[in-house]
Order: C-alpha cells, then sequence, then structure tokens
C-alpha cells in the first residue's frame, strides 16, 4: 500500500469533517441564542443525555459546560428510565442528542420530563424528528455527510456535535464573564488546578541563579553564563537591568551557521531582542500557556519599567512535585 494513498484517504476525511464543520456553522441562528438564553436564566442545571457515540460527546459537552461555569451533569436514558430520572428537577434543561432524533430511548423520557415543565434543547441531525418535535428549542447539527467509507459509523456528525456544545460553552462562559480565577476554582485538585494557582513570584528563580550579561559581553563569555546558570538562555540587560534581549540555544545554532566562529561578537549582534516576558504577579497557568502558544521553555520576568526580576523555566513550573502533567 503507497503512502500517498494512505496520506490522501487521512486529508480526505478531514475534508469531510471540515466541510461538515462549515454546514453546521451556517445553521447558527435564533435556535442557537434561545438555548443560550434559556441556559443563562435558569436557576437549575444542564443535564445532557445521549446514548452510544451521542452519550461519549455527551460527557465531553457536560466536562466543558461544568469547568467554564455551567453547572452540568450526564444522565444516561437507559439509568434514568430505572430510576436516575429523579435527578432532573423543574428547574433544570435537558440537552437531549441524538443525530438521528429518533433514539427510542432518549426520546422515551421526553413526556415525563415535559410534564414537569423541564426545558429541553435538542441536538439533532433531523428537525422533523420525534426529539425536535418535542423541544422547546432545536439545534440543527445535520453534516452532509460521513467520513466513514460505509457512510454509517458517526464521524462528522459527532464532530459537528462536538462543535456546537464547545461553541454553547465558550459563548456562556463569555456572557458570565468567567475569569481564570473562577477556572482554577472548578479545577481545585490534580495538577491543572495546581499549575492554576501558583503565581510567578513564588516559583522563578532569582539573584545569583540569574544568567545575566551584558550588550557589549563578548559570546565567549555569553557561552560561558549560559554553561554555568543551565537554563538555556542569556538574559542581556542593560542599565538597571532593563532586559533588552535573549540569547538561546536556537541564536548560537543560528550564529555558527551565519558567521563560523562566532566567540569574539559583541552579544548584540547575536542576541533576540524585545523578547516576551511576564510579571510576577501573573499566575504560572499564564506563563505555562505563553511558553506553549510561543513554543518556549523560559520566560523573563521584568517589572513595569521591564527591569528582570526574575527568570522562569519550564522546569520551574512542572518539578515543583505539584506541578505535573498527567
Amino acid at each position: 500500500m503507497k503512502p500517498e494513498f494512505i496520506v490522501k484517504n487521512a486529508q480526505e476525511v478531514f475534508d469531510i469533517e471540515i466541510e461538515g464543520l462549515k454546514e453546521v456553522q451556517q445553521k447558527l441562528g435564533p435556535e442557537f441564542v434561545k438555548a443560550v438564553e434559556l441556559i443563562l436564566n435558569t436557576r437549575g442545571r444542564v443535564v445532557v443525555t445521549g446514548i452510544g457515540k451521542s452519550g461519549l460527546i455527551g460527557r465531553k459537552i457536560v466536562a466543558t459546560l461544568s469547568s467554564t461555569g455551567t453547572p452540568s451533569f450526564f444522565l444516561h436514558p437507559a439509568e434514568a428510565l430505572h430510576g436516575d430520572l429523579g435527578m432532573v428537577v423543574v428547574d433544570d434543561i435537558l440537552l437531549a442528542i441524538s443525530n438521528s432524533g429518533e433514539t427510542e430511548e432518549v426520546n422515551k423520557l421526553l413526556p415525563s420530563l415535559k410534564n414537569r415543565g423541564v426545558k429541553i434543547i435538542a441536538f439533532t441531525g433531523n428537525p422533523s424528528s420525534t426529539l425536535a418535535k418535542n423541544a422547546d428549542v432545536v439545534i440543527d447539527i445535520g453534516v452532509p455527510r460521513e467520513a466513514c467509507p460505509l457512510g454509517v459509523a458517526p464521524t462528522a456528525s459527532t464532530t459537528a456535535t462536538l462543535v456546537m456544545g464547545d461553541a454553547l460553552a465558550m459563548v456562556l462562559a463569555k456572557l458570565r464573564n468567567i475569569r481564570l480565577e473562577d477556572f482554577r476554582r472548578n479545577h481545585p485538585g490534580g495538577s491543572l488546578g495546581e499549575r492554576l494557582k501558583v503565581a510567578v513570584s513564588q516559583i522563578m528563580l532569582t539573584g545569583e541563579a540569574l544568567p545575566l550579561v551584558a550588550p557589549e559581553d563578548t559570546m565567549s563569555q555569553v557561552i560561558e553564563v549560559m554553561d554555568e546558570k543551565r537554563l538555556g538562555c542569556a538574559l542581556v540587560v542593560e542599565e538597571g537591568k532593563r532586559l533588552c534581549g535573549i540569547v538561546t540555544d536556537g541564536d548560537l545554532r543560528r550564529a555558527l551557521l551565519k558567521y563560523g566562529d562566532f566567540r569574539n561578537l559583541a552579544v548584540k549582534k547575536v542576541m533576540t531582542p524585545n523578547p516576551k516576558t511576564i510579571e510576577p504577579e501573573a499566575l504560572a497557568a499564564e506563563a505555562l500557556y505563553l511558553m506553549e502558544k510561543k513554543l518556549i521553555t523560559v520566560l523573563p520576568v521584568t517589572d513595569e519599567e521591564k527591569r528582570v526580576v526574575g527568570i522562569l523555566h519550564l522546569h520551574d513550573i512542572l518539578g515543583k512535585g505539584q506541578f505535573k502533567f498527567n
């Protein structure tokens, strides 16, 4: 089997799923607005239900809603029919997921919930389905085709459902003015919560640990400092410890290719000017996000006047015991 054939077929899956997302995006309108307003104005929770692949997507939507300020839980349709329906109260909102809209286990829940006055939001690819007819709000997540070559395995449809759930959660989060501190409170334990709650000033390196050099220093001197401090960089500072540049391992490689023997060059000819920085009051999560976004492993920590007060390495976040990736 040729590699080109494999890659081409994989690319076709991406094309089909992107096509589906664009189709669903165009359907966003008044019904989506109604769903947002319904959830914003309720004193209850969002109860998500679905079975099979829809159920798996529903669980992810619950996790996203809950972590971004919208109380939510997952209700398995089969368990609901055997007693768990009592978990749903009048102020709750049911978000029912079924691409066909004819999932028997889901539709059996509807009469009882409607009798209780529970509002129902439907995520379905069939606006004329039983589910849609019984819902107060219908969000059309129908896609032109599945990526499955047989057209039967949910692929583009489940992707569209997941993205619609993300869109709902993110719009709600913005309207609720969710802050990083709020997000942190929803993750009090585990690696994510620990990464989020510590200030940069508490874990940054300071004093003698700082790899500081001057703009007129030679690259030989810079390499000595980098080797001694073992942070993979040197911070170039002017008078008053004001940061003007950084030299990283990448800068050394580029200088070697450009100049050959660069040991006698002034650091200002090799450094990267105006590097990304972070303030000491920022949270460790912000530093981690910036490192991930910019693909860097070290951040100079500066005050409002760009004076160096510390340096933060990725290892200082991940190596503190409570700072670990799962």
